[in-house]
């Protein structure tokens, strides 16, 4: 697919993924919705990517829905499946870690499709918004699963009930996102991050890792966990990567591992589907 709405590039095995749309503060479309999905296929195909970067170009992340389409624009799209919804849950299929680099505000769909992704850092002069009430309508993007889980009940509530615009230093509070940095030094930042995980760490291990710990949250007991974490222990020590782990660490030198997500996934993967534990 040719992008016209994102821009899409790969450095350092690390896949950043620009929201690109400045003259409209990055709004978002059914055409940037498809072009974001095909970039996380992308991604996930390419076994150099290890982890991806999602951003926004000019002054903001993305503003929310392009509501340029007048009053009727959501009511034209009554009886279609949500496409934030796609797009969420897209991502949270994905099988590399997805980094949030909120560079500016971050309003309606704007953030509620980074509740998805499993880190988010925003820059200092950031605003969010769950806006929807305010809009006559209802969250999206499967967010009414997500945000819960990721700030909590109460957090949720408030700031989808009330719809108001509120500042990173809040974001930061509510546990929204975990860091704050100057604009300026927010790619830096992100990259950082990304790259202890393309670098350091074993792709197997964590794409593994990202599903057990997203599906874990709608476990009903421990021991949910405890079979899951059986198997996949077992699969992955039994890789070459748990011996270059372990001899890296041994002879103090940085490890090189060689496992591929798209071959070396355990033959349990995707549990979710079949409901095997034992």
């Amino acid at each position: 697919m040719a992008y016209e709405q994102i821009r899409y590039d790969v450095e350092d095995h690390i896949a950043t993924l620009t929201l690109h749309r400045p003259e409209k503060l990055n709004a978002f479309t059914a055409r940037m919705c498809k072009e974001m999905i095909d970039a996380f296929d992308r991604a996930d195909a390419d076994d150099a990517v290890r982890a991806i970067i999602v951003t926004g170009a000019g002054r903001g992340f993305c503003a929310g829905a392009d509501l340029g389409g007048g009053r009727g624009v959501f009511e034209r799209d009554a009886g279609k499946r949500d496409a934030g919804g796609l797009l969420t849950l897209r991502i949270f299929e994905c099988n590399k870690p997805v980094i949030a680099a909120i560079n500016g505000p971050a309003v309606g769909v704007g953030a509620t499709m980074t509740l998805a992704m499993d880190m988010r850092i925003a820059a200092e002069n950031a605003r969010f918004g769950f806006v929807f009430a305010r809009r006559g309508i209802v969250p999206e993007a499967a967010s009414s699963w997500f945000l819960p889980r990721v700030v909590g009940i109460a957090k949720a509530l408030e700031w989808s009930l009330s719809g108001r615009i509120f500042d990173a230093q809040e974001a930061l509070g509510g546990g929204l996102v975990q860091s704050l940095h100057p604009k300026e030094a927010l790619p830096a930042a992100a990259r950082s991050l990304a790259g202890d995980i393309a670098s350091e760490c074993a792709g197997v291990s964590v794409a593994l890792t990202r599903h057990m710990m997203w599906r874990m949250l709608g476990a009903d007991h421990p021991m949910e966990a405890h079979k899951l974490d059986s198997q996949a222990l077992h699969h992955t020590g039994r890789l070459a990567d748990a011996n270059e782990g372990v001899a890296a660490f041994l002879e103090k030198r940085p490890a090189a591992f060689s496992g591929k997500v798209s071959a070396d996934m355990p033959d349990f993967f995707p549990w979710w589907e079949a409901r095997r534990f034992e």
